[in-house]
């Protein structure tokens, strides 16, 4: 969602202060029990839909790619398609692996080696609200946070036979999200793919010691952000789309997830799309950005159309 939206509409700051109000938001919502039970009534077609739709313009960039650099575009389809076919789970590591190794080629072949930096530095951001970001940033990403990570993530645990308490888990997540945002971090969650990986068998036959699959995959991001730095300025001086390329393949199964929850249900599939096309669209008004209006234009169908259709 973030990265669909139009570059250079936001500053930083304003997108710190977004990340501050979406984290607020996620703590209201254990505190006050009657947002809860409206964030449950949050029609999941309609939030798939927005989340599919900001999407389809990421997973475009693997083959919109092709046209401007087509060794290293069709070089990644090719090692992305071939993992698939051989080794599933790392077809998704194995295109970003062939990313980073046309990177450092091409950036070998032009001398820029000097462009690489190897240690993060920490910079001070203020904080900027403006209603605009607030309303393009801070409701969309919190509504796609609860709606299609906290309480399917809730659900997903129960599954597997935890309970989550809720109050603390919003109050801990949002209080974390809002912290996290001056380090450029957004929406702590639940995450519902991450807690079935970590909550599952695959994570080790007893259930009470599960918990080390997630406190291991935490010492792996403390890892990537020490080598932050480095990675970014790999692929800066990467051919433009490159790593974008690589990203859009990551996507592509849960595009094929958001798009398959937006159209399961028959009662909601014509303001589902409208959802989807608005968000793919980055339809802009008011400095507001797709995401949003998305919601409008999904619900406003519904109720228009499909729901005096079925009375």
């Amino acid at each position: 969602m973030l990265a669909a939206l139009a570059p250079g509409v936001f500053g930083f700051n304003q997108t710190v202060g977004a990340f501050v109000v979406s984290g607020a938001l996620i703590v209201l919502s254990g505190l006050v029990p009657s947002l809860h039970r409206l964030l449950t009534r949050i029609p999941v077609p309609i939030a798939q839909g927005m989340l599919a739709g900001v999407l389809i313009p990421l997973c475009l960039k693997p083959f919109t790619a092709v046209a401007t650099i087509p060794m290293p575009a069709l070089g990644i389809l090719l090692v992305f398609l071939l993992g698939l076919r051989i080794v599933p789970k790392f077809a998704v590591a194995l295109s970003m692996l062939a990313a980073v190794g046309f990177g450092l080629w091409h950036i070998g072949r032009t001398a820029t080696w000097d462009s690489l930096e190897v240690l993060p530095q920490l910079h001070w951001v203020s904080p900027e609200f403006s209603w605009q970001a607030i309303a393009s940033i801070s409701i969309p990403l919190f509504v796609v946070t609860m709606a299609s990570q906290n309480i399917p993530g809730v659900a997903v645990l129960g599954s597997f036979g935890y309970t989550v308490p809720w109050r603390a888990s919003m109050l801990v997540t949002g209080a974390g999200s809002a912290r996290g945002a001056f380090f450029g971090g957004h929406a702590i969650n639940l995450a519902a793919i991450t807690a079935v990986l970590a909550a599952g068998e695959q994570a080790g036959p007893e259930p009470r010691l599960r918990w080390r699959a997630a406190a291991s995959s935490g010492v792996f991001y403390l890892v990537f952000g020490a080598l932050s730095a480095l990675i970014v300025s790999v692929a800066s001086a990467s051919p433009e789309g490159l790593f974008q390329a690589a990203a859009g393949l990551a996507l592509l199964a849960t595009l094929a997830n958001a798009l398959l929850g937006a159209m399961s249900d028959s009662t909601w599939r014509l303001s589902a799309l409208a959802t989807v096309l608005v968000a793919a669209g980055n339809l802009t008004l008011f400095g507001i950005g797709g995401a949003f209006w998305a919601l409008v234009a999904g619900l406003l169908t519904h109720f228009i159309v499909e729901r005096s259709v079925r009375r």
